[in-house]
């Protein structure tokens, strides 16, 4: 076993397929010693690394902190999967903000994916794309609304790449009798995230970021017109800052642990399925319809990679393997007793309408974060859209700053046992 198979993250458990197929993962130093720059970043992830990239190569100076190692958070361990528009239809958005902003959202989200697939080509990163997704409905009364969903998209969003799919094209497409109807995609696709991941990172330091690793924030302030960000390794003064942690920013700064909530996600890889051409045949990547919702996939060589378990506590299960694999056997009967070659998880960050928040939450400093399950492309082109407000090139990431993002219920005591509670019950909904 190398190296990098043994390397164990201590904010994610269980060593993930990603992490097996990548080979040595590059590292990068520690902060030795105070920093001054323009902009400070905290965290290593796709929304992080995309804005000090972007900053550098246009002569910004930017010093990064990771507290773990590039890859170890949500970035680097995900679903891989690019979805289109938010994480609500746009029908949903059309309602609450109205057509004008829904449209705009929208748009913005195919910019995203645009960029996210042209970066790897122009930076020859090679992340495993692979084109198609569904979305399918594990309750037959969803069919109206799926049905009218691909005609919307194609008809007020001129978004002509979504087919509604009826009960047995979606079995047949899923190689599953388990849903009832969906959605078929072909303008997305899914990708191997950690790939993405460590050529991001391999980007920005060749334009000149600072960026290390194993180095945790412990305290951000604003004074002087300066924002001041202690370390375990030296302080970082800069003109401006970005807080980029999505689920790990823990007890960094207040505003942003009221409005985004880590939850643990957990997936699970098989052997490749050789023996079974009925699952996936077209190997789209597929997400249903529950609350709680289960993901899943096909790699390049095979094999089922398969999310779907979510905890809302900060704890770990003791076998990931063991429900990952109730879970399959669900939806492939015929899997049951398939062998699970890697299973691992960590924890996501989410907002309580599961929309990204975005806010300047002091004099300079801006968080960007939850992403709740839709942040592939979401979280690059953020990083990418605060480097342009910090350039003066674009104001689009205002669109997610009117975002409503409610802070989540009670103080910090209650906040966690009172999320359990609430999706506890979403989840149990997601069983009548």
């Amino acid at each position: 076993m190398t190296s990098q198979e043994r390397w164990q993250s201590p904010i994610a458990p269980g060593i993930s397929w990603y992490q097996a197929t990548v080979g040595e993962r590059p590292t990068y130093p520690g902060m030795d010693g105070s920093k001054t720059c323009d902009v400070a970043i905290v965290g290593g992830g796709y929304t992080g690394l995309q804005a000090a990239y972007n900053l550098a190569k246009s002569g910004v100076s930017v010093v990064l902190i990771e507290a773990c190692r590039f890859g170890d958070g949500a970035s680097g361990r995900n679903g891989g999967q690019l979805g289109t528009g938010q994480r609500w239809w746009p029908e949903e958005l059309e309602e609450k903000i109205g057509y004008e902003r829904s449209r705009a959202l929208f748009d913005l989200a195919e910019a995203a994916k645009r960029n996210l697939l042209d970066f790897a080509t122009d930076h020859q990163i090679d992340v495993d794309y692979m084109p198609g997704q569904m979305n399918v409905a594990h309750k037959e009364s969803y069919k109206p609304d799926y049905y009218e969903n691909a005609e919307i998209a194609a008809m007020r969003y001129n978004y002509p790449h979504v087919r509604f799919m009826d009960k047995a094209e979606t079995q047949e497409r899923l190689g599953s009798l388990r849903y009832y109807c969906g959605i078929r995609d072909t303008g997305t696709g899914h990708i191997h995230p950690l790939k993405l991941l460590i050529g991001l990172a391999r980007v920005a330091a060749n334009a000149g970021a600072q960026i290390f690793e194993m180095t945790k924030a412990t305290a951000i302030r604003h004074g002087g017109g300066k924002v001041t960000i202690e370390t375990s390794n030296g302080t970082i003064t800069a003109s401006q800052a970005l807080i980029a942690c999505n689920g790990y920013v823990g007890n960094l700064e207040p505003v942003t642990a009221r409005h985004v909530m880590p939850i643990r996600s957990f997936i699970g890889a098989t052997v490749p399925l050789d023996g079974h051409p009925q699952v996936l045949p077209g190997n789209e990547a597929v997400a249903d319809s529950r609350f709680v919702v289960r993901y899943f996939r096909k790699s390049k060589d095979g094999r089922l990679l398969f999310g779907g378990r979510e905890a809302y506590t900060a704890d770990n299960p003791r076998d990931i393997t063991q429900h990952i694999r109730r879970q399959i056997s669900e939806i492939y009967p015929a899997l049951r007793n398939i062998e699970i070659t890697h299973a691992w998880g960590g924890s996501v960050g989410i907002t309580m309408p599961r929309q990204p928040f975005v806010r300047e939450v002091m004099p300079g400093v801006t968080s960007i974060g939850g992403y709740s399950g839709h942040g592939v492309m979401l979280s690059n082109y953020c990083g990418k859209l605060y480097a342009e407000t910090v350039l003066g090139k674009s104001a689009d990431l205002d669109l997610f700053k009117g975002l409503d993002i409610p802070a989540f219920p009670g103080g910090a005591a209650l906040r966690a046992p009172l999320l359990f509670l609430a999706l506890s019950w979403f989840a149990l909904r997601d069983k009548f």
